[in-house]
């Protein structure tokens, strides 16, 4: 059986962007396969750069209640924070000991931090790299090899951790036969979603759209993105427009084909903005409710993360120990 694992750094609120991109083509994939699924929460991921706890908490609340709120089923996928499972950190030290420290140079996380340390000047490129950014790969490996995953969906700029843990793997395997599963990454293909300026809806550029911030907030951020110049009564260009693009993710065929009449004949750029709020509004109203619903309730929802950490548990029990057998530990 394939199993199919996702993982998701609690950082920021969950967006526009993250929902086409990430949480609605992962809902399908998921629902639409026989493959064993689990989603974890990378709260542990987080130490590298958020170190305190009332933040990292509550971040790690809100991404799993929005991706219950969206649809997640707990009957076919398996939700659970990544520090609820001890057998990943054990078998994070054993890969480590597989890697060699030059392999871990070309992680894109440190190199990026490297390249910002060398554009600021320092002379110590390695300045604010703590050992968790450094190591973040193998720690990325074991959430990966420790449940014998063998698809991983990713977006391009993440499927190096894949490639990563497929070479740990290997070297492991090297030493003691084929025990750990090769995962492959499943790249998603997503077209980029566009944010309030027209750039890749992004936390780095301020430019998203939180899912589940107030009405009045939601709609002020709709009204900000980013149009031109011409009158209402001016035909208005659909492939370059923000408020086109998102508005058919969510509208059925007719409502499209509507709006583009609306385009070419000439609308205002005020009344195409509330018209996409109005859509966006709509279609998650019910996601909302259900989202507000666990927030309140933290503790039925660390309930259910702690319920998906026991059903992961034993899946990873017997791996480690097999595991921990063949390196003569066991």
């Amino acid at each position: 059986m394939k199993t199919i694992l996702t993982g998701i750094k609690p950082t920021g609120d969950v967006h526009l962007g993250n929902y086409l991109g990430a949480i609605r083509p992962g809902l399908k994939l998921a629902h639409s396969t026989k493959a064993q699924s689990l989603l974890f929460i990378a709260d542990y991921h987080c130490l590298t750069s958020m170190h305190k706890a009332s933040e990292l908490s509550q971040a790690t609340r809100h991404v799993a209640a929005s991706w219950l709120a969206c649809g997640l089923n707990t009957q076919k996928t398996i939700i659970y924070k990544q520090s609820d499972v001890p057998e990943i950190f054990e078998l994070s030290w054993i890969l480590s000991c597989f890697t060699p420290k030059g392999f871990m140079n070309r992680a894109h996380a440190y190199k990026a931090k490297q390249s910002t340390n060398k554009e600021d000047g320092k002379a110590d490129l390695d300045s604010g790299v703590n050992m968790g950014l450094f190591n973040y790969p193998v720690l990325m490996s074991a959430d990966i090899l420790m449940f014998n995953a063998t698809d991983v969906p990713v977006g391009e700029d993440q499927a190096q951790h894949v490639e990563f843990a497929r070479d740990i793997a290997q070297k492991f395997n090297n030493n003691y036969g084929d025990t750990l599963v090769l995962p492959k990454p499943i790249l998603s293909g997503q077209k980029l979603i566009p944010g309030l300026d027209g750039r890749k809806m992004s936390k780095s550029y301020k430019n998203t759209i939180p899912l589940f911030c107030e009405d009045k907030k939601f709609r002020k951020l709709i009204m900000k993105i980013k149009t031109d110049s011409l009158p209402p009564e001016a035909p208005k260009d659909i492939k370059n427009s923000t408020i086109f693009d998102l508005y058919k993710e969510f509208a059925t065929d007719s409502e499209v084909l509507k709006l583009k009449a609306h385009f070419e004949s000439g609308i205002g750029w005020g009344e195409a903005k509330q018209v996409l709020f109005e859509k966006l509004q709509e279609y998650f109203l019910p996601h909302r409710q259900k989202y507000n619903e666990l927030m309140s309730h933290p503790d039925e929802l660390d309930k259910i993360l702690l319920s998906g950490a026991e059903k992961a548990r034993q899946l990873a029990k017997p791996l480690l120990k097999n595991i921990k057998k063949v390196i003569g530990v066991g």
